[in-house]
């Protein structure tokens, strides 16, 4: 999937959780200093900032499929190599980086075991290949209260718990069937801090990634009405939301 949205969009939607996994997802790749990593599906580059600040810029490249995203990496991060490519044609020669890592990419990969193959060809014998998804499937993601409410509102509109890598095992599935070894499978969390419903809601309103797309394609007064839906789902604010990732980590 690419995101034909602003960058600056999909940081209010979901960079104020992803930011905040990026350090715990680089750590469960083992990146370390004098080490060439790539960063696959980079987004705006909420991941690529934690690689920059651990191996530096000139250690650091980055590929997405949206023109946006690729521009405001480029931007955000001189001295990346920032490319715009998808997961499963990747620009670079076998064996070019220590680690290759994708947060939050192989649910929206046309082919995720293709993808997952790509990353594996481009990382050198023995390094890691490492991938996470929001635990959509398991109702532990960021965007589980929203859909949620869509679900009450009517039982039939898809959500995003079928996507690839959105359950428990199926990540380790991909990596199994990319031919990565000594698969390793864990969960990640973070909690954000809500000062109010608006803050949480008012993202949801700028057109990002499958949740946005809903909102956007309802009438006013539906989507008032599952905005009020959502308000129910939460506490009195400032409100927490916990939200968890699947992540699994693999030997080329």
């Amino acid at each position: 999937m690419t995101f034909a949205v602003a960058a600056e969009s999909y940081d209010r939607f979901m960079g104020r959780y992803s930011t905040l996994l990026a350090p715990q997802f680089a750590e469960l790749a083992d990146v370390a200093a004098g080490q060439r990593v790539l960063d696959v599906g980079c987004g705006p580059g909420a991941l690529t900032t934690e690689l920059v600040r651990l191996v530096g810029a000139e250690a650091v490249a980055a590929v997405d499929p949206s023109e946006s995203f690729v521009e405001a990496a480029r931007e955000r991060h001189p001295g990346v190599t920032v490319e715009r490519a998808g997961a499963e044609q990747l620009p670079f020669p076998d064996a070019a980086f220590d680690a290759a890592l994708a947060q939050l990419v192989v649910h929206f990969m046309t082919d995720p075991v293709g993808g997952l193959r790509e990353m594996a060809r481009v990382t050198r014998p023995g390094g890691v290949v490492a991938a996470c998804v929001w635990d959509h499937g398991g109702g532990q993601g960021p965007l589980s209260p929203f859909w949620n409410a869509v679900q009450e509102l009517d039982p039939a509109a898809p959500d995003e718990s079928d996507l690839p890598g959105a359950r428990s095992g199926q990540l380790t599935e991909f990596f199994g069937a990319a031919g990565l070894r000594e698969v390793v499978e864990t969960s990640l969390s973070v909690s954000v801090e809500h000062p109010t419903f608006e803050d949480w809601w008012e993202p949801f309103t700028l057109g990002v990634g499958p949740a946005g797309a809903h909102v956007a394609g309802l009438e006013p007064e539906r989507q008032a009405e599952l905005r009020e839906r959502c308000r129910a789902q939460f506490p009195e604010p400032p409100f927490v939301l916990t939200a968890s990732a699947w992540s699994a980590r693999g030997l080329v």
